[in-house]
């Protein structure tokens, strides 16, 4: 008998004091602290539709993340997806769009298809964490 696992999706926003072109090149760029490559020890992306990239992040043991790029439509949307051990190997799909605004640009992440576990639920808590610390890398250039 299968199991059925409950899928859970997430969102997060953040209003960034930036130009969109701006945002969505630094977030394909592994040297832009708050991107998931950033912490990579390894990395292998190259952002083209249907191109697989792999990271592996070390905390306390290693820790690969894999997925494939889905649609990158430039300063507007990048989709892929996202699997990991924390996805309980299901591919999940990671959605990140962004909105010109008056005051810069909305930028949102929506994570779907995540297991209804506690390493699934972590991602809301980290992807809070890395949107903070990417949004930060903006607010530092205009001082």
């Amino acid at each position: 008998m299968e199991k059925t696992v409950k899928l859970i999706e997430f969102k997060t926003t953040r209003t960034i004091d930036a130009r969109a072109e701006d945002l969505y090149d630094a977030w394909l760029n592994p040297k832009i602290p708050g991107t998931p490559w950033n912490k990579a020890e390894r990395v292998i992306m190259q952002p083209e539709v249907n191109t697989v990239f792999w990271f592996e992040v070390l905390v306390d043991y290693p820790h690969a993340h894999y997925g494939r790029f889905l649609r990158l439509d430039p300063s507007r949307q990048i989709v892929l997806t996202w699997v990991s051990q924390n996805t309980a190997g299901l591919e999940s799909t990671i959605t990140v769009t962004f909105d010109k605004k008056e005051n810069g640009t909305l930028m949102t992440l929506v994570h779907t298809g995540l297991p209804d576990t506690p390493s699934g639920r972590d991602h809301q808590e980290g992807w809070n964490y890395f949107m903070d610390l990417f949004a930060g890398q903006f607010s530092k250039k205009k001082k």
